[in-house]
């Protein structure tokens, strides 16, 4: 059938052919799958909940910051989106990109705003006014009480500008830089530990991209010098920019080979969209596919650490990751350059363009939260993510212009993991049906992750259906978790996203049309939940224990 997507501004309007049908009346009976004996995975680090805000279309101007919003502070920065990050539980923030990054003076976003200078972003070809820079971001992470994963340009600049900022950032009163911070208002260091060494710097697309040999000599100066400054600051190379870049994994193993002891992350990037995917089907079993970039990567790192008999470890920062319509905005892109192709042109960038602002479906969801679930198996490996991006772009808060803020479908798998994902991390065995499509041999229907906190005896199952046709009854066993056998597992709270249109949205207009419902379960017996998925569902169980 011919399904439409829309967007607020209409740049994503179209129409979708696919085999996505609402529920059928008479459904056939669900099939059991049976989800047993966890085995820890990892202690869940805090920073696996994070995002991302670049600036790019509306997420900074008109999306976190509006002066002249109602509920604007003195800063500038809205109220209202700042309680919706509050509540999706965020709390690691990548700034300033992204593409942008490689094109940005950070200096140019510090002292005071009727100062600072207006540029030109190549990346996004728009104009950047400056009114928000480092300062200005510090203190909206403040207010959200997130930590800052902060990014810096190594495409028009390089070492110098890196040590520069770093001092200015973090350093101690009585030098040049750190003064200069103090007289523009921010007496105290800003304590950023986790810094981004460039960006997607394989792309074609890349302001001053290279070869993995020229920026692996790169990284390796800077995260060296970087050091010597800061000993404990934790630095993430860039990985490929996709699994499907022609020199994925050899820029891994070659930036590695030359500047392994000085880095902690090497990053991985991954965006699904069902276009993109060969069927449906094929878009619903998306996390199988960072699955294996997961493991490829994991292996290259494991591989490059043995080579070198080293002690130290690199993490995985899978700092951006989420559905994105990326063909909308190629069609976008290629249209612009088109155009730019017929002679120069002196009009101005536009400033804060409506950009990538996706609507989210209730299939795009359970991705997104088939996507978490990953993540969160595999948190041994992936200490580090940025669901990506936060407001306007590609995000799960929209704010619209003097108006309100709302949640995207995908905003509540995320949310649910961020807040009460706590302890370890476990990953079941699952039996049960399979699925097989053109790209993927069988793999099981349903996927899930649980997570218990031994000391405060309470836990999480996140669990998603991702066939598109039927329906599956789910049991999950709990029993074999630590502390749990002699005791009584109780529910406290049971939501679900499904709705018989798979396609549907939440909109300005409707802003609750896609929401979590509340599901009654019955409690445990001997440790067992058992759920009924619907077909193209995803839900997340609390609980708690209380000894028999």
């Amino acid at each position: 059938m011919i399904r439409e997507r829309s967007s607020e501004n209409g740049s994503n309007l179209h129409t979708q052919q696919d085999k996505v049908s609402s529920q059928n009346l008479s459904q056939p009976a669900p099939v059991a799958t049976v989800i047993h004996t966890p085995v820890a995975v990892a202690d869940i680090p805090q920073r696996l909940f994070g995002s991302f805000i670049e600036h790019m279309g509306r997420g900074v101007y008109g999306g976190i910051y509006e002066p002249e919003h109602p509920s604007a502070d003195e800063y500038g920065f809205r109220h209202d989106v700042i309680q919706l990050v509050k509540e999706l539980g965020v709390n690691c923030v990548r700034y300033p990109g992204g593409n942008f990054v490689s094109n940005y003076n950070w200096e140019d976003g510090t002292g005071p705003k009727e100062h600072r200078p207006i540029r030109r972003d190549l990346a996004w070809h728009s104009t950047e006014t400056n009114e928000v820079g480092i300062d200005d971001f510090y203190r909206w992470s403040l207010q959200t009480d997130t930590e800052i994963m902060l990014a810096v340009n190594l495409g028009t600049r390089g070492l110098h500008a890196c040590l520069e900022e770093l001092e200015y950032v973090n350093g101690a009163a009585g030098t040049t830089l750190a003064d200069r911070r103090i007289r523009n208002g921010i007496p105290k260091a800003m304590d950023v530990s986790m810094w981004c060494l460039g960006n997607e710097m394989d792309g074609p697309w890349q302001v001053g991209h290279m070869s993995a040999e020229e920026y692996a000599a790169a990284v390796d100066k800077v995260a060296h010098a970087m050091k010597l400054a800061e000993s404990g600051l934790q630095l993430v190379a860039c990985g490929s920019s996709s699994a499907h870049m022609p020199s994925f994994g050899h820029w891994e193993r070659t930036v590695l080979d030359k500047a392994y002891e000085n880095l902690d992350f090497i990053s991985c990037h991954a965006y699904y969209y069902d276009r993109g995917a060969s069927s449906f089907q094929d878009f619903l079993l998306s996390s199988e596919d960072m699955t294996q970039f997961i493991k490829t990567v994991a292996e290259i790192c494991a591989d490059v650490k043995t080579e070198k008999h080293s002690d130290h470890e690199v993490a995985l920062s899978f700092d951006e990751w989420g559905v994105w319509y990326s063909d909308i905005w190629n069609r976008q892109e290629q249209e612009w350059k088109a155009e730019a192709k017929a002679g120069l042109h002196h009009q101005p960038w536009p400033q804060a363009p409506h950009l990538l602002e996706d609507r989210y479906t209730v299939a795009d969801a359970v991705v997104e939260g088939s996507l978490m679930i990953t993540l969160l198996k595999h948190c041994d490996r992936v200490r580090s993510a940025s669901r990506a991006q936060l407001v306007n772009v590609i995000a799960p808060i929209m704010a619209e212009a003097n108006g309100q803020a709302w949640r995207q479908s995908v905003f509540y798998p995320f949310a649910a993991a961020a807040n009460f994902a706590r302890g370890i991390a476990y990953a079941p065995t699952i039996e049960g049906p399979l699925l097989s499509t053109q790209d993927l041999a069988v793999t099981p229907a349903i996927d899930a992750v649980i997570t218990w906190d031994e000391e405060e005896h309470q836990g999480l199952v996140l669990i998603v259906n991702r066939d598109e046709h039927q329906s599956h009854t789910a049991t999950v066993d709990c029993s074999l978790l630590p502390g749990v056998a002699d005791s009584s597992v109780i529910i406290d709270c049971a939501q679900m996203l499904h709705e018989n249109d798979p396609l549907m949205c939440n909109s300005p207009e409707e802003t609750r049309a896609v929401v979590p419902h509340h599901v009654n379960l019955q409690n445990a017996i001997n440790g067992c939940i058992t759920i009924d998925m619907p077909e193209i569902s995803w839900m997340a169980i609390q609980f708690h224990t209380l000894q028999a």
